[in-house]
């Protein structure tokens, strides 16, 4: 068990549009590896996970980190490793890449703290996406109404997401205990897997529920990362549609950007943002964002703020603290409003008061 003490860092609010003596930008942590996921365990605590496969819990009083022991070993290559995390209650979700035979999978699988170890460890789902591939996983958690959404990526294999017998490039829907929900859309569809929530998905690696509806942005090819409201039993369209480019020229990928039957996004970008996690924006540190979707950017290196009008349509875009030049990789927001997210650089930040 490794103990890490770090001090804070004032930070100047360039592309922050907020008064700088009302707000405060400060480094919690820095040393750290990928932080791939965050929640909070407590009112003080924000447990993490490192893609190198390790977790550890920051102290918010203390400015210092634990490591926690107990971490199954994990396939940290590629885009695989110790992904995200999860906390409902007492009980705490994470998603790995499993290595099994034929390659890796993204898993699901539960656990708890009792005194910096994780005890009970279970896998809950090894989905169906095995490959040797080690890029689009997924694999971010969204838990609301007893119920936990998952999402995987295609594997980097297209013609997964179309596919229901197979849980690559989908949103899957469970029970906490890890069952499956009577109400899901192809339970008891033949050649379907009863998990599935939607499908048609690239790589969504940020997944949200404002309380009423299931909100996810999901890596494009160049160009048409997507932001989606996410529906029963919808289909998405990768690869059948994408407002992305190929990688090997300038070919639209399928067969266009609409076709009958399948979802259009809420926002498109090109070129692409890269996104990872996505959280709704609410609290009074920021009011004015209130209601706003808040998704980071890997190749943008930026804090991504989408306002939404009463219809549900983007109203305005904004690119937030761009003058970090770090590629921010998780987010997390506070019951008072207060921001934190984690940089590829192996940074926590938090922005407030």
């Amino acid at each position: 068990m490794k103990k890490l003490l770090i001090g804070f860092l004032l930070l100047s609010f360039v592309n922050l549009p907020v008064k700088a003596a009302d707000y405060q930008l400060k480094k919690i942590v820095s040393g750290l590896g990928i932080v791939w996921g965050m929640d909070f365990i407590s009112n003080n605590e924000i447990i993490f996970t490192q893609r190198s496969g390790e977790a550890g819990v920051v102290n918010l009083k203390s400015n210092s980190v634990e490591y926690l022991d107990g971490v199954p070993t994990v396939l940290s290559e590629g885009q695989g490793g110790l992904l995200d995390v999860a906390v409902n209650d007492n009980q705490l979700y994470f998603t790995y890449s499993k290595p099994v035979q034929g390659g890796s999978a993204t898993t699901l699988a539960s656990a708890q703290i009792n005194n910096n170890q994780l005890i009970n460890w279970k896998d809950l789902l090894i989905t169906s996406s095995v490959n040797e591939n080690v890029h689009h996983y997924g694999s971010r958690i969204a838990i609301s109404d007893q119920h936990l959404y998952l999402s995987i990526g295609d594997r980097g294999v297209r013609e997964n997401a179309q596919d229901l017998s197979n849980h690559a490039g989908k949103i899957l829907r469970l029970n906490l205990d890890g069952s499956i929900p009577k109400d899901n859309p192809f339970v008891g569809t033949n050649k379907a897997l009863d998990e599935i929530w939607s499908y048609g998905h690239r790589n969504p690696q940020g997944l949200a529920w404002d309380q009423q509806r299931l909100w996810a942005i999901e890596h494009g090819p160049r160009g048409g990362d997507e932001i989606n409201l996410i529906k029963k039993g919808a289909n998405y369209g990768w690869p059948v549609i994408s407002y992305g480019k190929e990688y090997w020229g300038p070919f639209d990928v399928g067969e266009g950007t609409h076709k009958a039957g399948m979802e259009q996004p809420i926002k498109y970008y090109v070129p692409s943002i890269a996104p990872s996690d996505l959280v709704i924006y609410k609290g009074d540190i920021f009011k004015p964002w209130t209601g706003s979707l808040l998704t980071g950017a890997l190749r943008g290196k930026h804090i991504n703020k989408i306002s939404l009008d009463q219809g549900l349509g983007v109203d305005s875009e904004e690119r937030l603290l761009a003058h970090l030049k770090q590629r921010v990789r998780s987010l997390l927001v506070d019951k008072q409003g207060h921001i934190y997210f984690s940089t590829d650089q192996g940074n926590i930040y938090f922005l407030g008061k």
